[in-house]
């Protein structure tokens, strides 16, 4: 079926509109003519191409970094040059890179990157399974400052949106994610500002017997992925990790309102030594 100028006419419920003439209507890149399906430029550019580089351009967001967490199994064939190199032009592209020996069977080796631009963390993710890491499990989200944090210094604030990772001195390692619960007789969001702020600045203090001891980002991940936040924690030793985590859920905001997800814990080291650790002295 054409329209009055004999151009096609989606089809119902496409959720395009077209003009009397025959156009999209609001694109600017059709100018004249009709529109026709599979023609160049019918449809708006999703992303833009920095015009001196040719790369796409960054997407991230306005304030903060992009956070991936990756928790890779070994694939049978493991470039170890081409896993060292996809994390040095991760770096050199201005992103951090935490390296993880994992413990356990859920994966072997755990990849934290950082950075200002998603299109970066994706090129990581995509060198690192062409050398031969198998992502098993993952997690996307953005470094923040909580909605409760209001009157904290600025010098705190840049700590949590732009963190030096990792502390020095804290090889033990541990992720999670978690969300407030929904429950009918416990529904975080149906709590107002007020009394919400009151519980978080409770459970900040139990964190706070920890400063020194473990260092924490809270990452926010509402729309990006499964749970609400990602926590992730470095220690000295894994039973600071322990102690912290189970002082924390007797506080009412944990004990009344937290759902956990999964757990990956594992020590921090140089991709090298990683690699080497995990590969075995056979280096596969």
């Amino acid at each position: 079926m054409g329209n009055a100028t004999g151009g096609p006419v989606p089809p119902s419920g496409s959720g395009l509109f077209v003009s009397a003439e025959g156009h999209l209507d609001g694109c600017p890149s059709v100018a004249s003519g009709p529109l026709v399906p599979g023609r160049p430029g019918c449809f708006p550019t999703l992303r833009g191409v920095d015009p001196d580089t040719h790369e796409p351009e960054p997407v991230g967001p306005a304030v903060g970094l992009g956070v991936l967490h990756l928790f890779c199994r070994l694939g049978p064939e493991v470039d170890r040059e081409a896993v060292l190199a996809a994390e040095d032009e991760a770096r050199q592209r201005g992103a951090q890179v935490v390296a993880v020996a994992l413990l356990g069977h859920k994966a072997e080796i755990g990849l934290m990157a950082l950075g200002p631009d998603l299109w970066q963390l994706r090129d990581l993710q995509t060198s690192v399974r062409r050398a031969g890491l198998d992502p098993v499990g993952s997690y996307v989200s953005l470094t923040e400052v909580s909605e409760y944090a209001a009157g904290v210094p600025e010098d705190l604030k840049n700590a949590r949106l732009y963190p030096a990772l990792p502390p020095a001195g804290k090889p033990a390692f541990c992720f999670y994610p978690m969300s407030k619960r929904r429950a009918p007789d416990h529904n975080w969001y149906s709590l107002d500002f007020d009394e919400r702020k009151a519980l978080m600045f409770g459970h900040g203090k139990v964190g706070r017997t920890f400063a020194g001891r473990v260092l924490q980002l809270i990452t926010g991940s509402t729309g990006l992925d499964d749970w609400e936040w990602g926590v992730t924690l470095f220690a000295a030793r894994p039973d600071d990790l322990k102690e912290c985590v189970y002082q924390m859920r007797f506080d009412e905001a944990s004990a009344r309102f937290a759902e956990f997800g999964p757990f990956y814990t594992g020590l921090v080291g140089e991709l090298g030594e990683v690699l080497d650790r995990v590969l075995g002295a056979a280096g596969r």
